[in-house]
C-alpha cells in the first residue's frame, strides 16, 4: 500500500535541534513519528519539554506521533556526568577538553538502532521509503564522535548489512555542516511556514544540562552558552526561563565568548 505523505522518523531529544528539525519535516511536509529516549540522563525536563511541544503542535493543525522509550536501569551502567548519579556536568565553552565529560558512551549508537528498527517497519507497512532526521551539526563534531558522518555513515552501513529492505531507509541531517545559529534561523523561518509562534515553540525546548529544581535553565554549561550564542545572534531574546534571567545569562556568554576569542 502506497502512503500519502512522505515519512520520517525523528529521535526528539525535547532540545533545541532536534526540536529545530521537527519543525524542517513538518514544514516540507513530512509525516513525522518522533521516538524520546529516557536513558537516565539528569537533564530529563527534555523529555517533558517535548511532549509539550507536541502537544502545542497538534493543538496547532501539525500532526506528530510521539513516544518515550525507557531504557531502564541503563543509567547505573553508564560512566558519564549527563547521567544521573554522575559527577558534576561541567562549565564553558564546547571547544574546551573537559566538554568531553558530557559524552554518553556509545549514545547515539544505542538510539539509532531503535530509530533504525522503527523507520524500517514503518517502510515494510506502510510502503515507501522513509527517512531518518537528526539534528547533528557541526558543533557537536570535535565532543561527540558519534554525531560525525563518518559514524553515521558506517553506522548506515552496518544496517543495511543486518536488515532486508533496508534500502528503504535512509538518513537526513539538514544541518549537518551548520551551528546553532543556522539551526535557530531555519527554525525562524519553519515557525512562518507553519504559522506557528516562535517563542511559543522554543520555550517548549529545553537545551540546559543543568536545569535547576523548577527547570530553569543554566547558563554556564557548554550547550546553554552555545544555545544563547545563537539567540544573541539572531538578534532575539530566549524565551526559556533563566535561573538569574535573560540579561544576567547573556551578559555571561558574551562575556565568556569575548575572553575565548582574545
Amino acid at each position: 500500500m502506497s502512503i500519502n505523505k512522505k515519512q520520517a522518523v525523528l529521535s526528539l531529544s525535547g532540545g533545541m535541534d532536534s526540536s529545530t528539525v521537527l519543525l524542517h519535516l513538518l514544514a516540507k511536509g513530512y509525516k513525522v513519528t518522533a521516538v524520546g529516549f529516557d536513558y537516565g540522563q539528569k537533564h530529563d525536563i527534555e523529555l517533558e519539554r517535548a511532549k509539550e511541544l507536541v502537544k502545542y503542535l497538534n493543538i496547532n493543525n501539525q500532526t506528530v506521533s510521539f513516544q518515550i522509550i525507557k531504557l531502564d536501569g541503563l543509567v547505573d551502567l553508564l560512566n558519564s556526568n549527563l547521567v544521573k548519579g554522575g559527577n558534576d556536568v561541567p562549565e564553558g565553552h564546547y571547544e574546551e577538553d573537559n566538554m568531553k565529560d558530557t559524552v554518553v558512551p556509545n549514545r547515539n549508537k544505542m538510539f539509532s538502532s531503535i530509530i533504525q528498527a522503527v523507520a524500517l517497519s514503518i517502510a515494510q507497512e506502510k510502503g515507501g521509503e522513509v527517512r531518518i532526521a537528526m539534528g547533528i551539526h557541526a558543533g557537536d563534531h570535535a565532543i561527540y564522535p558519534d554525531c560525525r558522518q563518518e559514524f553515521r555513515d558506517a553506522d548506515y552501513e552496518a544496517f543495511k548489512q543486518g536488515n532486508w529492505g533496508a534500502d528503504k531507509v535512509n538518513y537526513y541531517t539538514p544541518y549537518l555542516n551548520g551551528d546553532k545559529f543556522d539551526i535557530l534561523k531555519d527554525g525562524e523561518v519553519c515557525c512562518k511556514i507553519l504559522k506557528l509562534d516562535f517563542d511559543e515553540v522554543y520555550k517548549r525546548t529545553n537545551t540546559s544540562y543543568k536545569p535547576d529544581a523548577e527547570g530553569r535553565s543554566d547558563y554556564k554549561s557548554a550547550s546553554s552558552v552555545e544555545r544563547i550564542e545563537a539567540f544573541i545572534k539572531l538578534g532575539r531574546k530566549d524565551p526559556v526561563n533563566y535561573i538569574d534571567g535573560w540579561e544576567v545569562a547573556k551578559k555571561h556568554v558574551e562575556q565568556l565568548l569575548a575572553e575565548h576569542s582574545a
